[in-house]
């Protein structure tokens, strides 16, 4: 029979291994966050990532290895993003009421965003190529890969800043929210859209339809925006 560790050593190297460790992390996440009452401070996302890093760090894994068999989540973030699109076919008259307040927010979100971000920063002395990856943290992951590769940034420390900036967005929206006051959907979606992407929108859509949605189209125009923004930023950075 073979030992333990050689059956562990096959199926650590098999693709679909790390990418069955995932789903069954998220369904794990998914499950607390239900026994909870839907809870936003007991986010799936972040359950699913705390169970992955441990296996990772027990079992000696490196990334590579994980990503190549997860990889197939990752891919799947895109197509994710285009079908945002649907809810947005549906709700268009609200979001053309809505057109020009969308527009003020957008770029006073985006460069709140992007500026609070490499600011703060700068200010306690990181170095220029973390600034770099810091940037494009409010966009999704797709996104924000490419510009953190475009400007010099590092892609892998970008994706994590988003992970970051969306489970914590996801988790102090409802909250933050209910506590300012905020009633109106459209603004409490658009406003969770840019600052914390497509998990921050995921979470709008658990709360409210109307919310997803504007949350949705805030996501997408952040990107955008954050993409021609952050290049321009790079001219600005010492060095």
């Amino acid at each position: 029979m073979a030992a333990p560790a050689d059956i562990w050593v096959y199926l650590s190297e098999t693709p679909l291994f790390w990418l069955t460790m995932t789903l069954i992390a998220y369904g794990i996440g998914h499950w607390c966050f239900e026994r909870s009452g839907a809870s936003p401070i007991v986010n799936p996302v972040a359950i699913a990532a705390a169970l992955l890093i441990a296996l990772l760090l027990v079992t000696g894994t490196d990334y590579q290895t994980y990503f190549d068999g997860a990889q197939f989540v990752h891919f799947m973030l895109g197509p994710a993003t285009v079908a945002l699109a649907l809810p947005l076919i549906r709700n268009l008259p609200r979001v053309r009421a809505a057109l020009i307040p969308m527009l003020a927010a957008l770029i006073a979100g985006s460069v709140t965003a992007v500026g609070s971000a490499v600011a703060v920063a700068y200010a306690i002395g990181v170095g220029p190529v973390t600034l770099l990856s810091l940037a494009p943290k409010s966009v999704t992951s797709p996104i924000a890969m490419g510009i953190a590769e475009a400007i010099g940034g590092l892609p892998s420390l970008t994706a994590s800043m988003v992970v970051v900036t969306g489970i914590v967005g996801a988790v102090c929206v409802t909250p933050l929210l209910n506590g300012l006051g905020l009633r109106d959907w459209r603004a409490r979606g658009f406003a969770v859209g840019i600052a914390a992407h497509g998990l921050g929108t995921a979470r709008a859509f658990q709360v409210n339809q109307i919310a997803g949605v504007f949350a949705a189209i805030a996501m997408g125009l952040n990107g955008m925006v954050t993409a021609l923004l952050v290049p321009l930023l790079t001219l600005l950075l010492p060095g």
